[in-house]
């Protein structure tokens, strides 16, 4: 349920009820909007006493909250949440709330290299945040697995050069220190939207999460996968459609646009959309990303290398640098129809060195 305070309720009067909730063995989270203060009360029903509750100088009302994704819901936060991702060297690049991104980068990261070149080519062209993959999840054992720590290293650097903040995928609880060590921005994988203890892990941390929506998932389950990461105190989630599983074999996936308004009308997330993994083929990834941000959505994430014939996987899908640029052309076209402009990652500093960050580096 949630707790609403009166308007001008004081912070003393705020952590008082917090804490007469969390006395009693339930979770208290704090949602600060623009008129109200509202109180998420997670745990069993039956310990809430909604009556002395309501006695309490201050507070308004107690309401149950109806949607089994609590925290992630409109009920609990009725405004847009932006998350704000730190750039190497200052600034931000902020994604939800009218602000959109652009994430780009290669699939893979093949060596240090290419994952410069590409980042200089991408932030030219408009991209905001760097993506690339480390530990490479794939169908088949004998496939490439990715680099590693090593690929990390690059990416860091790479983001640190250009004062692009970075996203790769953790696969592993394992994995999560090591690559919090690196990275600005989770990503968690079709494949492991619902490997709870994963989640549970990322949650515990304090940088933001990209959440990719399953391919067989419906989008309550989704949003209670984003619950996992919410439950732990991350309110840094952004969630990601990538396409789903149908009868239809044209392309790899359906991207399920329809999901973008669903999920903005019952949650206050920010939602990006990936044409990339959804079609499998480059050709059709920029009408995919226009229609996305028509639908609504909060930024894209797509792929872009160099030589896609000759790229470690998935080149099929990847756009060469010279396409991106053109799509970013025509996607601010079509943002600035719906009055929304594309984030770009500005910096208040001067580039960082392209210093390498070692195992124990924060």
């Amino acid at each position: 349920m949630i707790v609403i305070l009166k308007p001008g309720a004081d912070e003393r009067l705020v952590q008082d009820i917090v804490t007469q909730i969390e006395d009693t063995g339930l979770k208290a989270h704090l949602s600060r909007g623009e008129f109200r203060t509202v109180i998420g009360v997670v745990g069993e029903e039956g310990k809430v006493d909604k009556e002395h509750l309501l006695s309490i100088a201050g507070v308004e009302q107690v309401l149950p909250i109806m949607k089994p994704y609590k925290l992630a819901s409109r009920e609990f936060h009725k405004e847009n949440t932006t998350v704000h991702i730190p750039c190497p060297g200052g600034g931000t690049v902020s994604v939800g709330g009218g602000h959109l991104a652009a994430i780009a980068g290669p699939c893979a990261c093949e060596d240090e290299t290419m994952v410069h070149t590409i980042a200089r080519e991408i932030k030219a062209a408009g991209a905001a945040i760097l993506r690339g993959g480390a530990y490479k999840p794939r169908t088949s054992p004998y496939s490439f697995q990715g680099h590693g720590e090593e690929a990390l290293k690059w990416l860091r650097d790479a983001g640190n050069e250009n004062q692009m903040p970075i996203i790769t995928e953790v696969m592993d609880t394992r994995h999560v220190q090591t690559v919090e060590q690196y990275t600005d921005i989770f990503q968690i994988g079709a494949r492991n939207m619902q490997n709870f203890n994963l989640l549970f892990e990322v949650g515990r941390t304090r940088k933001p999460v990209v959440l990719k929506r399953g391919m067989a998932a419906s989008i309550q389950e989704w949003l209670m996968s984003a619950e996992y990461i919410l439950s732990q105190g991350n309110r840094q989630v952004i969630l990601c459609e990538r396409g789903i599983k149908t009868f239809e074999t044209a392309l790899r996936y359906t991207l399920d646009l329809s999901a973008v308004p669903v999920v903005k009308s019952n949650s206050h997330l920010p939602v990006i959309v990936d044409p990339s993994h959804a079609s499998g083929v480059r050709e059709f990834v920029p009408a995919l990303a226009y229609a996305a941000i028509a639908a609504g959505a909060d930024g894209i994430m797509v792929e872009v290398h160099d030589n896609p014939s000759q790229a470690m996987c998935d080149g099929p899908q990847a756009l060469l640098p010279e396409t991106f640029k053109t799509m970013m052309r025509d996607l601010r076209a079509i943002a600035g129809v719906f009055d929304r402009t594309f984030s770009r990652a500005v910096s208040t500093a001067p580039a960082a060195p392209a210093v390498a960050m070692g195992a124990g580096a924060i």
